[in-house]
């Protein structure tokens, strides 16, 4: 069966039976077709552990649109897309390389960058003014160290999402996955004030320009002779989503974090990692810190741990340089 085909198949596949996003789904239409177009191969069976190899260096070699070597982590979303397409073709007994033939690209430990807890007090502080759009920035900024929410999930969130008497709502995460959030005290406190504040309609919890109301035409004294034969509608002015986007969510986030004089890059994900770190700095542990953060596997929530152990530190602390008793 012609390659092109069955990637297609395993496309389908991806969307009916995985139930992937559609970003996803283009992401691995993308890197799979640039392994088919390098290796100009017609079927499966053309998929070797030397073509695979080859690939690899091929990956490790190529230079992107800034004129830079791809990133281990780029090279490897080549790499996994390849290998899901390699499990598909054995899932359905068509012959071609084994997945676990291709390996992935040993990479760097990831380094995360947090904000301190002082650090934390000026970005919320830095947002003065009572007027709607202060209490917006504020309830963002709250929400996003409040929750680990990503910046996508907090965009989507519409206003009856979120219940500010139970402290706590459902969002549905990468994957398709369900989790429970909770809400500070001081974040309820900020929403409460910007909802008291929106007078609109709209079902979005995040707005920037509100929606504008159709505009009004008086009815004419004399109706033309046109008139009775074609009758036209008053014009309507055009209405464009007033539902903040993930880039106007980290353009306030970045606002706030100058405003405050933070020198570090703030993003909505350095608020993730603040979120994660205070737990675990707290006592939480790792596994619960999972499950709020909504990480499929553990191994991704363990980048926060060389952070936050207080026992190494204590260790480090009550062994160090100490005078041999015997």
């Amino acid at each position: 069966m012609d390659i092109k085909n069955l990637k297609t198949d395993f496309l389908e596949y991806l969307e009916v039976e995985k139930n992937r996003s559609q970003k996803t789904i283009e992401n691995y239409d993308r890197y799979l077709s640039d392994f088919i177009s390098w290796s100009e191969i017609k079927t499966t069976e053309q998929i070797t552990d030397e073509l695979a190899r080859k690939y690899r260096v091929h990956l490790n070699r190529r230079i992107g649109k800034s004129n830079r070597s791809l990133k281990k982590n780029t090279q490897n979303y080549y790499v996994i897309a390849l290998r899901s397409f390699l499990k598909y073709l054995a899932r359905r007994n068509i012959k071609s390389l084994a997945a676990e033939k291709v390996e992935l690209g040993k990479t760097s430990t990831r380094e995360v960058e947090f904000l301190e807890r002082e650090e934390i007090e000026r970005l919320l502080s830095s947002v003065r003014g009572d007027k709607l759009f202060n209490w917006r920035d504020r309830a963002i900024l709250e929400l996003l160290f409040s929750t680990g929410l990503r910046v996508s999930e907090l965009a989507s969130l519409n206003r009856e999402n979120v219940n500010l008497k139970r402290g706590e709502f459902s969002i549905r995460g990468k994957g398709d996955k369900i989790r429970v959030v909770f809400i500070s005290e001081s974040a309820k406190k900020a929403l409460k004030k910007y909802l008291e504040k929106r007078k609109d309609p709209e079902k979005a919890l995040f707005v920037s320009k509100l929606r504008s109301s159709p505009k009004k035409e008086k009815p004419p004294s004399k109706i033309p002779l046109t008139s009775f034969y074609k009758r036209e509608t008053p014009k309507r002015k055009i209405v464009k989503d007033c539902r903040l986007t993930p880039r106007s969510i980290q353009r306030i986030v970045k606002k706030y974090a100058v405003r405050a004089g933070i020198v570090k890059k703030v993003t909505p994900h350095t608020l993730r990692h603040s979120f994660a770190t205070d737990l675990l700095r707290n006592g939480a542990d790792i596994r619960s810190v999972q499950e709020m953060l909504g990480h499929s596997n553990i191994t991704t929530t363990q980048i926060y741990t060389h952070i936050t152990n207080k026992k190494l530190k204590e260790i480090h602390k009550l062994c160090h340089r100490k005078k041999n008793s015997e």
